[in-house]
């Protein structure tokens, strides 16, 4: 790989990012909008003898933190779908770059994006609220990896599954990580599921992490060596993920990429 072509690539996509007022409202209006419900309603709660006093930063910590898969997996999806829908693909895949040099630059926008909408809704939760989510201190670090991993999953999963049957099925770009949302548990403790669902749960990493987090507002502390399982599961599914996606641009290099659509 060569760094001048990962870096042609991000300015490409991120003067997409500046230009396309879609773009803008996905990496901070919506945030705000979860920020301002979620956070008058967990006040409320608080505010009554139905929660503790750490409750609104759990649900505002439930929303920041699933910043990270949310965006990793978008950067992957959303972005293959722009140049699906601009025809694109051949003008990328014409030049010299590679294919792994075009999804180590989405992955990587998947970080930087998330790091910045991640300072973004934490500063405006302090600020709202008086609710400090980087008061986890050095916590948030191998949270934070370990959930934009997770997004990542979901990112190269749905862009093989759209580069192998076409932009019909190109709703999952924006409702595929919400399937496993229940199971990830972002805003409730995973005891609170019925016992099938908790079993499916102990498959789902996120869910690892929200916990870890709720325990640690509340007081209690996790190893990270609580991470470790979690962190295979992620791994597993990465390597699943990417041989995917490799299998369907291989597949599509036989049809021919204009037949993508």
């Amino acid at each position: 790989m060569k760094l001048y072509r990962l870096w042609g690539i991000a300015l490409r996509y991120l003067f997409l990012f500046r230009h396309s007022l879609d773009r803008l409202s996905d990496a901070f209006f919506w945030p705000v909008v979860d920020l301002v419900l979620w956070g008058l309603t967990s006040r409320y709660f608080a505010s009554t003898s139905l929660a503790d006093n750490h409750l609104v930063l759990a649900f505002l910590g439930g929303i920041i933190l699933w910043i990270f898969p949310w965006r990793g997996q978008y950067e992957i999806s959303v972005n293959l779908l722009e140049d699906l829908w601009n025809r694109n693909l051949v003008n990328l895949f014409v030049s010299p770059i590679l294919f792994l040099e075009w999804i180590t630059t989405l992955l990587l926008l998947g970080v930087v994006k998330a790091l910045v909408s991640f300072a973004f809704a934490g500063c405006l939760a302090l600020l709202l609220y008086q609710a400090n989510i980087f008061s986890l201190g050095w916590l948030l670090l191998p949270w934070g990896a370990l959930l934009i991993l997770f997004g990542w999953v979901f990112g190269l999963l749905i862009a093989g599954i759209v580069m192998r049957y076409g932009t019909r099925i190109q709703t999952l770009a924006w409702t595929a990580i919400y399937i496993v949302a229940p199971f990830a548990c972002v805003y409730y403790p995973v005891s609170i599921l019925p016992p099938w669902a908790q079993t499916i749960s102990r498959f789902v990493p996120a869910s690892y992490v929200f916990e870890a987090m709720r325990t640690t507002l509340a007081g209690g502390t996790v190893p990270l060596t609580n991470l470790i399982w979690p962190l295979i599961l992620c791994l597993t599914y990465f390597l699943l993920a990417a041989y995917m996606i490799h299998r369907s641009f291989l597949h599509i290099l036989k049809r021919g990429l204009i037949s993508v659509e």
